[in-house]
């Protein structure tokens, strides 16, 4: 059966993988009906913004149609440069037509590496003879997939990984020098992260003690206690407040208030964590902080990453 898309504008949201009902849950948290859907790939119609259960969000979808698989390379060539393929249909032929474009190395990423500066397409073979194409998307990267040049010595864990994604991707201007706290900072990964940004002082709390070859780094006070006891005013200025702490979001929210009531603080990068289900009502809590932002990064799970920068001088 054929199945055409009408002449109209589409914004395709290609879901993560094994999340799609998260996707499909904030479709109906925002009101937004899905025209047509294909495995991962859902559209929408109209112009809309990047969705946080998104793996990558593609602005502007046009419809084009072509006539053969040179046709097809030829048309994408002519738009942009860079182009990822997500096949729904005829999956051979679509290969086919991304082998007729520029070839990309897909290198990793030193930390803190600077992003490409050329666009990357999105596209996908909807029919045999027709295409859906757009150079606006919402990643620099594939099919918004990253990945780092890792770090296997270091780090106590894989989790810095998210804290190396936001500031390359997120806040690649954040600075050398100033004050750092990491709370439920065990087994380390965040401090180890944020002193290899060489702020000046790294404040690291958990109940639990980080691993010794973190603290040997200096410029570490590691203060054993309940990150949810802090009393922000014995900690004057802070740059950056981080947090990848296991708790209920609620509980999160709580504390990232406090010290945000207290206006010690500048910028917070914060993940919400989530049990069975996703917290919708406390995740749109945090989203009605103004000028806050949520983000699913590349290398969270069943999480997300509440960030809010600039908020006092």
């Amino acid at each position: 059966m054929v199945y055409r898309v009408p002449m109209t504008i589409y914004t395709g949201y290609l879901a993560i993988h094994k999340f799609e009902k998260e996707l499909e849950r904030e479709f109906e948290v925002r009101a937004l009906t899905v025209a047509h859907k294909r495995d991962r790939l859902y559209l929408v119609e109209g112009s809309h913004p990047q969705l946080i259960w998104a793996q990558v969000t593609a602005f502007g979808l046009e419809s084009i149609k072509i006539t053969s698989i040179n046709d097809g390379a030829r048309r994408l060539k002519e738009r942009g440069r860079n182009w990822a393929l997500y096949t729904v249909t005829n999956h051979r032929r679509a290969e086919l037509i991304q082998e007729g474009l520029p070839k990309i190395k897909q290198r990793t990423l030193p930390f803190r590496h600077q992003l490409p500066s050329v666009p990357m397409g999105f596209w996908t073979l909807w029919e045999e003879d027709e295409m859906l194409a757009t150079q606006e998307t919402s990643s620099p990267f594939g099919l918004g997939a990253m990945e780092f040049d890792e770090d296997k010595v270091m780090p106590p864990s894989r989790a810095y990984l998210k804290l190396w994604e936001f500031f390359t991707v997120y806040a690649p201007e954040a600075i050398r020098g100033g004050t750092a706290i990491d709370v439920g900072s065990c087994p380390g990964g965040w401090t180890w992260v944020l002193r290899m940004l060489e702020f000046d002082r790294v404040y690291s709390v958990d109940k639990a003690p980080i691993e010794k070859r973190i603290m040997d780094l200096g410029n570490i006070e590691f203060r054993q206690e309940s990150a949810f006891g802090l009393d922000p005013g014995a900690f004057g200025p802070i740059d950056w407040f981080c947090s990848d702490i296991i708790c209920y979001p609620e509980r999160l929210l709580n504390l990232v208030n406090r010290f945000r009531a207290a206006g010690t603080v500048k910028n917070f990068v914060c993940t919400i964590k989530y049990q069975a289900e996703t917290d919708w009502e406390e995740t749109l809590k945090f989203l009605e902080i103004p000028g806050s932002r949520i983000v699913h990064l590349h290398h969270n799970k069943h999480e997300v990453t509440w960030f809010l920068k600039g908020t006092n001088p």
